[in-house]
This record gives structure tokens, sequence and C-alpha cells, in this order.
């Protein structure tokens, strides 16, 4: 607020002058043009009296006890002619309204405008004002002034400020103007000088402060030069002799210190002559003497300062590193470069091996030398020191772990390099012996890969068991060195660098802590068993504090050392496991023995690495377990491909089984001791053997009790029928099968079946579901080949006998038979999770195949049914003739002698191929069929000719003579074997003849 009336003004002022010389031109005679005149008269005056201070005396201009500003009067002040009234038009008595006097208020509304500020004005001055009331009197007298003239660019001849400013253009209109300018100015000049006035007694009041303090200025400068005088005195005659005193003694203090300096520099420079020296000499030990010396001295400050040891801490980081070079390289030797000379001796064996043993000959395994573990320790013990006190064991366990791989994948590249060829070369002229196509001997032109591939199952395992020797080398030279670096470090108690040995663990702890901070903090050192001092940080200055850094120290290099071995581990499996899935499309389809020979290196492989390096190795097993899955499923397709084919070219004729399936019935299932007793008397004698009920019940399944309990055993009439036919039956729990060639195919497959459980354990459940999947095809198939009679169009047959549905049941009946010992073999390691399943499959299968040869059963039945019932629809024509003469030749060959030698060959077929208690089965059936059909059909016929029923009855005791013959188990209390309902018609028409002819 203060700033804005004196730039007004200044602006204001700059005009006031041609403001002036307009109003004294003007011919205005009005009091407030008279008014105006006498302003600017004043204002024509200097301003500078009005500075002086007008309550300072009686000297003021204006005199002693008159205001400054009384001059200004608001008595002064005469309505001008313009604000008196005027008279109205309006007749006297007339309505007068208040649109009678716009006229007249518009014309003199901005005069009374004027007027009541200028009222305003003198009030707020007659009762009087502080600032505050004053500037917003100021503000509201500027309010007349236009706002174009307080512009800080306000300027006439600039054109359009000039336009704005006098807009008129006729004289009158001009001089009206200037007059108005001049009432402006006037109205601005009178308000700045009232608020100088109103400001006047602060500046006074600075203006004298200022001179009191010059005043006292000049005292002070007086006292100041008094007091500099007497200290000079005081300096000239006391202080200058004690200052000498004392710069001397400072002076001797320095030369001290200057000489403690020479000495350090005397003693570093030699230190660092002997430091090359002994680094020169590869004097580890000592150079770390020296280099710990050289640390606490670059840790403190005694060096600070001396510019001729900047480079110092650089010469002892290059000598520390050197020493590193050297302990590093001689640990580097010591720990493996000597296994390049095992891996040489095995190299030659494996080569001088595999070329005797082409010649037929053998050669022993080269046995590999093992380093005393004492002599290694001493070897290691010095450079162990040396790189814990330089705090690097850790990063050297780690470049060892790399080098360590690094010469395992080397030895183990420069192995399949050397010996590859010389195998395949082999392999080649082997594939060639054996007549097979030949090709390249050298195997020129083939990849890695592709002459891996050309390997046999042989060579390959030649070449494994190299690489495994070679492996088992260096894992063992690993393992020697990781066990000697966890004894120096853990077990050496009471040995005589014990102490070297924890007092290098903390110097290392140390120096390991310190390197993790950006920069070495000052703090106390501990003195260590070394005879030194370990710089230690505030932080760590305890001893409890250095316990825990040796022990997290020792914890970390332990760590780096042991997985050393581990990564050595996993990089023998890795290359393992690539060599092995080059040949994953090959050892599927390999041998059993060719497989498992390849699959039991691989585990002695994985249980020795696994041994020696701790860790499971995940990655080969893997590897191993994916083969070996792929191999049984292989297998397991192969045999089914082969089983169909053998089925489809089944003509189902029995076959003399060889010895080599009875071995394998006894390999399979040795606990049936009764086997080889049955089998061992039948080679030595010519009848059969006796076997007892007891023998049979604790030996044969229930199925054979079964048979069994018609008191005839079925073993010699297999025996006797085996004698009879020159045909060997295949014999299992006392019991003997005619067997066809699929049914030997079947066993013979099961038993690889089992030998491959046996050899693959962590399989066991899926050669268990391929084994059910075998057993359920192969009745499926045998079902659909004889009782569907599709072996007509796949094998030729004619038709389907009763003979081939008689070998088909002896087959299923085997495979039945021997289903729940096979069961309980496959069950022996199958998880107990996966056995609740399996059993179900077993069951499922077990009852197909009972099914199956029930279903054969009727069949066979069903077969003499038909054949019955083909006769007896003939029968009707055949009474027709028995009027002719009778033919004791012919008589019976016309019903009865076609339908029993039909029975009898049946008879005789089944008692040749099916079991005693089965053929009584059958026939008990059969029987009952002749007995009921023949009967119903007899009974309808109406003879009424004695030659008729005469030729009836010998036909009817053809029947009953052929059905007495028949093995059954179905008699009647007057002990008439198979009697029936025949037997029945025969005595209820013929018995009372005969009894009549015999009165």
């Amino acid at each position: 607020m203060d700033s804005h009336p004196s730039l007004m003004g200044r602006s204001i002022g700059n005009s006031s002058r041609s403001s002036l010389d307009l109003g004294h031109s003007s011919s205005s005679s009005s009091p407030l043009s008279s008014l105006t005149k006498s302003i600017s008269d004043a204002s024509s005056q200097s301003l500078s009296s009005i500075l002086n201070n007008p309550h300072g005396g009686k000297s003021g201009v204006y005199g002693s006890d008159a205001s400054w500003v009384g001059w200004w009067s608001s008595s002064t002040f005469v309505a001008p002619s313009e604000f008196a009234p005027v008279a109205s038009t309006k007749l006297p008595g007339s309505d007068l309204t208040r649109s009678d006097f716009h006229g007249y208020v518009s014309s003199i509304s901005e005069s009374h405008g004027r007027f009541e500020d200028i009222r305003k004005h003198t009030r707020e001055e007659s009762s009087g004002f502080d600032q505050e009331s004053h500037v917003s009197g100021l503000a509201a007298c500027l309010r007349e002034v236009p706002s174009l003239y307080f512009k800080e660019d306000f300027a006439l001849e600039d054109g359009a400020t000039f336009r704005s400013a006098c807009p008129f253009s006729s004289l009158n209109e001009n001089l009206a103007l200037q007059e108005k300018l001049s009432q402006y100015l006037d109205v601005v000049e009178l308000h700045l000088v009232k608020e100088i006035s109103v400001r006047s007694d602060s500046f006074f009041e600075a203006q004298g402060q200022l001179q009191d303090l010059n005043v006292k200025i000049v005292e002070g400068c007086s006292r100041i030069r008094e007091l500099k005088e007497t200290i000079r005195l005081l300096d000239r005659n006391l202080v200058d002799s004690a200052r000498q005193i004392q710069g001397l003694s400072s002076t001797r203090i320095n030369m001290l210190d200057l000489q403690r300096k020479l000495r350090l520099i005397l003693y570093v420079n030699q230190a660092l002559s002997a430091l090359k020296l002994l680094v020169a000499s590869a004097d580890c030990a000592g150079a770390l003497d020296i280099t710990d010396d050289l640390q606490n001295l670059l840790a403190g400050d005694e060096l600070t300062g001396l510019h001729c040891f900047r480079h110092l801490r650089d010469h002892v980081t290059n000598s520390i590193d050197s020493i590193n070079s050297i302990l590093t390289s001689e640990f580097m030797r010591i720990s493996i470069h000597d296994t390049g000379e095992i891996d040489v001796l095995i190299l030659s064996a494996a080569k001088i091996r595999g070329s005797i043993s082409y010649n037929g000959k053998t050669m022993e395994e080269v046995q590999l030398e093992e380093e005393d573990t004492s002599t290694l320790c001493d070897r290691l013990l010095p450079l162990v020191i040396g790189l814990l006190r330089t705090a690097k064991f850790p990063s050297i366990l780690r470049m060892y772990r790399d080098t360590v791989t690094s010469e395992m994948k080397n030895a183990i590249k420069k192995a399949v390099a050397e010996l590859l060829p010389i195998l395949v070369a082999r392999s080649l002229e082997s594939d060639f012996s054996h007549g097979e196509r030949s090709v390249d001997v050298d195997g020129g032109g083939l990849s890695l890969a592709n002459k891996l591939r050309t390997l046999s199952a042989e060579a390959f395992v030649n070449l494994l068991t190299a690489i495994f020797k070679i492996v088992q080398a260096h894992l063992v030279r690993a393992s020697e060195v990781k066990k000697a670096i966890e004894w120096i470090l853990c077990n050496i108690d009471g040995h005589y660098a014990a102490d070297s040995v924890a007092a290098a663990i903390a110097v290392g702890a140390v120096a390991a802590e310190t390197a993790q901070e950006t920069g070495f903090q000052g703090g106390s050192l501990v003195s260590s068993p070394l005879g030194k001092a370990l710089p230690l940080q505030g932080k760590s200055s305890d001893a409890s504090s250095l316990m825990n850094m040796s022990r997290n120290f020792r914890a970390d290099v332990l760590r780096e050392n042991t997985e050393a071995v581990f990564a050595a581990c996993e990089v023998t499996h890795a290359r393992w496991a690539k060599l092995l899935g080059v040949r994953t499309h090959i050892h599927p389809k390999l041998k059993l023995q060719e497989f498992m020979s390849i699959y039991d290196l691989t585990q002695e492989f994985i249980t020795s690495t696994e041994k020696i390096g701790g860790r499971l190795g995940s990655s080969i097993r893997g590897t191993l377990q994916s083969q070996a899955k792929a191999f049984v499923d292989s297998q397991h397709e192969a045999r089914m491909t082969k089983l169909k084919a053998v089925l489809d070219q089944e003509t189902w004729d029995e076959i003399d089984v060889p010895e080599e399936f009875q071995s394998i019935i006894s390999s399979l299932f040795a606990s049936q001791e009764l086997i080889s007793r049955i089998v061992d008397a039948d080679h030595k004698t010519n009848h059969s053997p006796a076997v007892n009920d007891a023998q049979v019940k604790s030996t044969v399944s229930p199925d054979s009790l079964e048979r069994s309990k018609a008191g005839v055993s079925s073993v010699p009439n297999n025996q006797s029928n085996q004698k009879a036919h020159g045909k060997s039956n295949l014999f299992y729990q006392g019991v003997g099968y005619h067997m066809v060639n699929c049914g030997l195919i079947l066993l013979k497959m099961l038993a690889e079946y089992i030998d491959m459980y046996h050899s693959l354990p962590a399989l066991s459940s899926e050669v268990a579901f391929r084994v059910a999947e075998v057993l359920r095809f192969f009745n499926t198939r045998t079902c659909q080949l004889v009782l569907g009679a599709g072996a007509m169009q796949v094998s030729g047959l004619k038709s389907i006998k009763a003979k081939h549905l008689a070998l088909a049941s002896q087959v299923i009946d085997f495979t039945y038979t021997i289903i729940p010992e096979t069961r309980r073999i496959l069950f022996s390691k199958v998880p107990e999770t996966r056995k609740p399943m399996l059993s179900v499959e077993f069951d499922k299968v077990a009852q197909d195949y009972r099914v199956h040869r029930d279903e054969i059963y009727t069949k066979l039945v069903q077969i003499m049914r038909e054949r019955l019932l083909a006769h007896l629809h003939g029968l009707p024509k055949v009474v027709e003739g028995w009027n002719r003469p009778p033919d004791t030749n012919k008589q019976t060959k016309e019903f009865a002698w076609p339908l029993t030698r039909e029975v009898g060959y049946l008879h005789r077929v089944l008692s040749e191929t099916l079991h005693e208690a089965d053929v009584q089965a059958i026939f008990r059936q059969v029987i009952l069929i002749i007995h009921t059909q023949t009967s119903q059909k007899l009974t309808n016929l109406e003879i009424s000719s004695p030659e008729a029923k005469k030729r009836l009855k010998l036909h009817i005791e053809l029947i009953l003579k052929c059905i007495r013959s028949l093995p059954s188990d179905n008699a009647n209390q007057s002990d008439i074997p198979n009697w029936g309902q025949l037997d029945e018609f025969f005595a209820q028409h013929f018995r009372e003849e005969e009894e009549g002819e015999a009165e």
C-alpha cells in the first residue's frame, strides 16, 4: 500500500506541471476554479521544506503552533453554482414524481459524487485518522482518477495512449479535459503530502538513532586502539619468550616423529624387498607373514601422508595375488593332475582287454593304487593354511570344483574318442561274421552318435565299463581330497599344526568379513596365535564375534569342499545319461540279458557315485527308469505281435513238449517238489507212478482236487495216453497237460516276463499289468479262433473238431491253473498301493479263463447233442424199413451203430486229451442228453409190428451198452452205471416180454 502512492505521485507529478499551466489559462471563475488555482500555486513551491522535522522546534515555515496542513481547510470549500437547485417547471399544486427529477439527477450525479467524497474525507481528517484510515481514504480518492494514468508505460507520445487520454477533438472539449486533469493532479498530490506527514515521525526518529549510533562507534574505535596497544606491550614483555620455548619443543617433537617415520620407511622398504624374494622363491608362509604386517600398517594411520608409499597397497595386493596363484597351482596339481596317469592306464588296459577278449582270452582288471590319506593331508596342509589366511580358499574351492568337472568331462570325452573306433570296428566285424550286412569297418563318415548306436550291446558295456573305472578313479581322488580338507579343518586336534590352522581360519574370517565392506574402518586389534594383530571392525571386536566369524568361515569352506564332489558326481551322471540317451531307440529292442547288462552296470555306477558323492543322482535315475519302461513296453509290444502271429498260424495239433519247457515250470515254480519227483520217476520207469490222495491234496490246486473226487488219478491216465501216442505232456502240480505250440510259446513268454519282473523290480507293477494283458489277449484270441471258428479263416482248418476243442481246453486249463502261482510271484515286489488294482485285473483274467474252459466243455456237449438230434431226426424213416425181413448184420447200423460210434469216438478223443474228471463231467451231460432225448423220441414212435419192436430192442440195447461203457460219476442205488430214462423205457416196454418168454 505504501509503494502505490509514491508511484502514483511520481506519475502524476510528472504531468502536474503541464496541468498547472493549463489550470492558469483556464477562464473559469467558479469557486472550484479558484480552489484549483490556489492548490496549483502551492504545489509549484519546493517540497524540500517538508523534510524538516515539523516537531523539532519553533522555526517551522508555517509557524510554531499551526499545523502544516492547516492551510488545507474544509471551510474553503464553497458549493459551486452547478450544485444550486434548479427550479421546477411544474405549476404549483401539480403532482410531482421521481421521473420529473431524472434529468437533474443525471446532470449533477458526477459532481455530487465528488462532493460527497470530499466531505467524507474532511470528516475523517477532523475526527483523527490512523495509517489504515488514510490508506482507505487515499484509495477512495484515487478511484476518482482513471487507471490509465497509473500504468507504468503511460506515455502521451504513444498514439494509442494519447487517443485514450484525449478523445476529444474540439477546443472546448480539450479545455474541459485539461481542467479535469488538473483536478486529478491536485487530489493525488494533496493526499501524497498527507501520507508523508503521517510517516514523518518515524523517519526523524530513525535519523536521531543513527546519529547516536555514530557517536558510540567513534567511542568504540578509541577503546579498541587502547586495547591493541596494551596487548602489544604484553606480547613484547611476557609472551615472546614462552612462545619461543613452545616452538622449540614442537620442533623437537616433529624431529622425533620424523625419525620414527624414517625408520618406518626403512622397515617398509626392507619388507618389500624381502617380500619380492620370498614370492620369487615360492616361500608362501614367510611372504604371508610380511603381507600381514604390511596390511596392519596400511590399516592404521602410520603411513598416512607418505607419498612414497602411495602404491604400497597395490604392491601388497599384487604379492598376495602371486602367492594365491602359487598356492592354487600347487593345490590343483596335487588334487587333480595326478589322475591323468591313471586314465592312461585304464584306457590301455581297456584296449588290451578288448583285444584279448576278442581272441577268446581274458585279462585281469586294472587295480588303482590309492594314495595314503596321511601323505595327502601332509601335502595339502601348508597349502590349505596359506589359502585360509588369504581368505581365498572358498573361491579356490569353487575354481577346483570347475576344474574337477572339466577334467571329468575331458576324461570321459577322451575315453570315448579312443575306445569308440576300436569297439565300432569289432562290432561291425562281429555283425559281418554273423552274416549281417557289412559296412565300413572303421566307421568312417559316421558321427559320434551314429558310432555309439552302431555298437553292439557287449561293446557298449565295455565302453561304459572303461568310463566307469575312469570316473571312479577321479571321484575317489576328489573324495580323498575332500576328506583331507575336512580333517585339516575339523579333526586336527592334537596335531602340531592345530594352532596354525585355527589362526589361519581366524585371519581368513576377518579378511573375508573386511572384504565385504566398502573400505577398512578403524577398529581394535586382536592378537592371533600367529603372533600378529588381526584388524577387527568396531562391531566385531569381542572374542565371541571372532568365534562366530571363524565358525561361519569354516562352514563356508566345508560347504564349497563338499560341493566340488557333488558337482563332479552330477557331471558324471549327466554324461552317462547322455550316452544312454544316444541309444534310446536301441536299448528297448535288445534282449533281456543284453539290456540287463547295461541296466545293472548303470545301477552299479549310480550306487558307487552316490556313495562317493553323497547325493542322489536323480537325472540319471530318471533316464534309466524311462529306458527301462521303454524296454518293457517294447518287449511287451513285440511279444503281443508274436503271440498274435503264433495264434493265427496255430493248427491246434498236439505236439511233444520239449524238456526245456518242463524246466521252465520247474524253475518258475520250484516250490512244487511233486512235479520233479513225478517227472524223474517217469523217466526212470516205464509205468506211471502211484500218487495217493495225500500227495495230491498237498500239491494240486482246488480244481485238481475236484478232478480227483472220482477216485481216478489224472496223472496215470495222462501218462498212459502219453505212452500210447508217443507225446510227452507238460506237468504242473502232479497233473499232465497236452499242449499245442501256442501254449508252449505263452509259457515261455510268461517265463520271460517273470525274468523281466525279477530283473526290473522298480517296474514290477508295469510288468504285472503286461502279464495280465498277455493272458487276457491269449484267452480272447483263442476263443475267437476255436469257439468262434476263426482258425478256419486264418489257419486253413477245414473244420473245428472235438480234438481241437479238447486241446484248446487243455491249454486254457493249464493257463488257468498257473495263474494263481504266477500272481503270487508277481505280487511279491509290487507296492501295496498297486496290489488292489492288480488283484482285480488278475481275478477278471482268471474268471475269463474258467468261463472259456466251461464254454469249451459246453461246446463238446452241444456237438454230441446235435449229432444225437440228427440221428433221432432220421429214426422215423428207419422204423419204416423195419417191416422188411430182418438182416442180422445190418439191423443195428441204421441208427444205433452210427450213434454209438460217434459217442465212442468222442470218448476216445476226450479220454486221450482231457483229464478223467473233465471227461466224466462232460459225459455225464452227454449221457443225460442221450437218455432224455432218445426216450422222448422213442415214446413218440408208433411201432406195431413185432419185427419193428424187435429191431428197436436191439438198437436200445446197443445204445445202453455204449452208455454203460462211458465214464461218469452218476450211479444209482442198484450200482448200474449210467442208469437213466432210456433204461426205464427199456424196462417198461421190453422187460415184461423177456420175463414172459422166460416163463
